[in-house]
């Protein structure tokens, strides 16, 4: 009979490794600090200007609230682990940060689908854009880029909290639903579930941003230099942020299908990391930079002008 108990408390065993690094971990992580200047200035600025109350920019605003939740739920619990001699979590705790960890990745994955059928609409009906993308239509995509993700993540959630589990020891810096591998009876329907809600959100995802762009190339192809150039432009941000999250989510995937025992602790913790930390730096200063009207007004605000 396999012994099974109701665990109390997770074990992160990624942390003992790290040695007298831990202090070098901690500087690191006051970038945390830099992350939320750099999505709290530019969220001010899109909320105080109205010139910027655009579907565009409201996207955009989504998004860095979506960075501000991410970080918030990873780097304040990592800074606590990282000066704690001991390394556990209470249960609740490691359950509220796997749902916490989720939702971030999904709501990033809608808020990039969402803005790219917006630059579709934008490049290829420039003159019904104002009619194709309303206010109500802008309200209700934001409204279920937050409530699909936090939906699947509490049917996960709920599937994976009675799993009877016969060890505590979770070998990462942070919780996720590693906590299935712990389980000591069957967890097809936690399998299953898993493998329908990635195929559905992967499917949606990969389907539009697939159409959008293909659709927006040929209106490149055909159109005249001053549409490429437009094109260019706004896109640039969007397909740098995309390819940069779903690297982040090639490192995290590779890490959990295969044996990385015989990758270095410090390469293996540097990559799990990856898409959680830079991710919501890149952002803010990508689209802060790229967007000229972000930027002048992001400046005018900094230098106190505005």
């Amino acid at each position: 009979m396999v012994n099974s108990t109701r665990v109390s408390y997770f074990t992160l065993a990624a942390y003992f490794s790290t040695g007298t690094f831990r202090y070098v971990f901690f500087m690191i992580m006051l970038l945390y600090i830099l992350i939320v200047c750099a999505n709290v200035l530019l969220i001010v600025v899109i909320c105080l200007n109205r010139s910027l109350h655009e579907p565009m920019c409201i996207f955009l605003c989504s998004l860095f609230v979506n960075e501000l939740y991410g970080s918030t739920g990873l780097f304040l619990f990592l800074l606590a682990q990282i000066l704690s001699d001991i390394h556990t979590v209470s249960t609740s705790f490691c359950f509220m940060q796997v749902f916490c960890g989720y939702t971030y990745v999904i709501v990033q994955f809608c808020n990039l689908t969402v803005m790219s059928y917006d630059r579709y609409l934008a490049i290829c009906f420039p003159l019904q854009y104002n009619t194709r993308m309303t206010s109500n239509k802008v309200a209700m995509l934001i409204a279920l880029t937050w409530l699909f993700p936090v939906t699947e993540v509490v049917v996960m959630i709920s599937l994976s909290a009675p799993l009877q589990l016969c060890g505590n020891i979770i070998d990462k810096v942070y919780c996720d639903n590693y906590i299935v591998k712990l389980a000591c009876y069957d967890t097809t329907v936690n399998n299953i579930y898993g493998i329908v809600y990635t195929f559905i959100l992967l499917f949606g995802v990969v389907t539009v941003i697939l159409y959008t762009y293909i659709n927006i190339l040929k209106i490149c192809f055909s159109g005249s230099k001053q549409t490429r150039q437009k094109a260019l432009r706004t896109c640039t941000p969007h397909i740098a942020s995309l390819l940069n999250f779903c690297l982040g989510g090639c490192f995290e995937t590779i890490q959990n299908r295969f044996d990385m025992n015989s990758v270095p602790n410090m390469l293996r913790i540097f990559l799990s990391l990856y898409w959680l930390t830079c991710q919501p730096l890149f952002n803010p200063v990508l689209y802060g930079l790229q967007i000229s009207k972000i930027r002048s007004l992001c400046k005018r605000l900094v230098f106190g002008k505005m």
